[in-house]
């Protein structure tokens, strides 16, 4: 719609059915540039590192998330800052908070340098996050988040990008993408 892929949920879904979305291609280091804008109460997120395999069921299982929210109104918001919009999901808090409101079209650039060993996420002008990557400050990151113990989580530093169906409509646009 007007230049922008939006996701608009089923009304009833099968069991296990999802609709996220990832690349042709695998990325290892770059910088992703994109649009995105949800819905009041919306949820979603984007990945990298998305090993495509019948061992991992969805992409959040092998890959890290950058956080894409309505921190107005959805409850992730409120379970703690490494949920809430623009976060390293469940490891890195954005030092502020700068969404625009729900409804509204956020610029989001992700940085993901495994040569550097280091990540950043930038929104709407203002870097936000920075984390480590490949080394044992991520590691620990790890271990001390929800993936502990996950068997694939962040593990591949060459994987697909995706885009999260987390049930809520949301929009991408702009998508840009340079390898490093």
């Amino acid at each position: 719609e007007d230049g922008a892929m939006v996701f608009y949920p089923p009304k009833e879904r099968k069991k296990g059915e999802s609709f996220n979305i990832v690349s042709r291609q695998d990325y290892t280091n770059f910088i992703l540039s994109l649009e995105w804008r949800v819905a009041e109460g919306a949820n979603s997120g984007i990945f990298w590192g998305v090993k495509e395999d019948p061992t991992y069921g969805q992409p959040y299982e092998t890959g890290p998330e950058i956080q894409v929210l309505d921190n107005a109104r959805h409850p992730d918001a409120k379970a703690g800052d490494t949920h809430q919009a623009g976060a390293l999901y469940d490891m890195v808090a954005p030092s502020q908070d700068v969404t625009k409101p729900a409804g509204e079209w956020n610029t989001c650039v992700i940085t993901v340098n495994y040569e550097e060993q280091q990540g950043m996420v930038n929104l709407n002008g203002v870097d936000i996050v920075t984390f480590p990557l490949g080394n044992k400050e991520w590691d620990a990151l790890v271990s001390q988040s929800k993936f502990a113990g996950w068997s694939g989580f962040g593990k591949f530093h060459t994987g697909k990008i995706g885009l999260q169906d987390h049930g809520d409509v949301v929009a991408y646009r702009n998508i840009r993408i340079k390898k490093l």
